[in-house]
């Protein structure tokens, strides 16, 4: 069984080396890049990577462009975000369970996600599963979900369970500002399947929000670093709920937005 392991890029020059160097165990390294302006091409070439450049449409559409891509090419695919890196111990059990082939599709392995310093023990952010590893010709995403894909399997998921390492935010002003363009996207999402907002949303999914956060999910364990977030996340509910309402009053107008 071969492994192909994916990047999907957009100048990500501070990244991509070392998530390349991390990923030395798949048989290739295919990196899928958005016409990035920085040095990410360069660089991930010196590394021996396969360069691909794709228009990016969506976060779905590119992971499918993506797996057409490789097709014929290998049995298996890792996608790997550039500020991920996979530890030794979650490449052995890789190359075990796709040697195995026991019958699942694909495989979710759980994330530690660090968030300007801090290793988050909850708050939504661990075990943080993530179905990454795929059996070509099994799997594609849902193309009607453009961010936070959600992956199709023809079989059954497994559980990996060593974990990917994810650098995702060095401050906050990173946070604020891709939270920013998520709450956009994600009312855009809720406009197009004809979803209205109640005149009370605003209001009241921020604090349901918070709840599930720092309650449902034990942000608590992470401290005042989960109650922070906890909030932060609890009020991009609320810009989202804004956002929404905007659309249907024909006050804002759906757009194409960039990575």
């Amino acid at each position: 069984m071969t492994l192909t392991a994916i990047i999907l890029t957009f100048n990500e020059q501070k990244h991509i080396q070392a998530c390349i160097q991390s990923l030395s165990f798949a048989d290739r390294v295919v990196v899928f890049d958005s016409f990035s302006t920085d040095a990410t091409v360069q660089l991930a070439t010196e590394q021996g990577a396969h360069v691909v450049q794709n228009r990016f449409v969506n976060y779905a559409q590119q992971r499918n462009d993506a797996l057409q891509h490789v097709a014929g090419q290998t049995d298996w695919v890792l996608f790997v975000d550039a500020d991920e890196r996979v530890s030794p111990e979650l490449a052995q059990e890789i190359h075990a369970v796709i040697q195995c082939d026991g019958g699942e599709a694909g495989y979710r392995i759980p994330r530690w996600n660090r968030i300007v310093g801090h290793q988050m023990k909850a708050t939504g952010w661990y075990p943080d599963y993530q179905t990454r590893l795929l059996k070509v010709g099994a799997s594609h995403y849902d193309p009607t979900i453009a961010v936070h894909e959600v992956v199709v399997l023809a079989g059954e998921l497994g559980t990996l369970q060593h974990h990917l390492l994810h650098f995702n935010y060095d401050s906050f002003a990173l946070f604020h500002a891709k939270q920013a363009r998520y709450s956009i996207y994600e009312a855009e999402i809720l406009f197009a399947q004809g979803t209205k907002p109640k005149a009370w949303s605003v209001v009241t999914m921020p604090i349901h929000h918070f709840r599930w956060r720092f309650i449902t999910l034990q942000g608590y364990r992470d401290g005042w670093m989960g109650g922070y977030l906890s909030v932060l996340m609890a009020w991009y509910e609320g810009k989202k709920m804004q956002h929404l309402a905007k659309l249907w009053r024909g006050e804002a107008t759906p757009r194409q937005h960039a990575k």
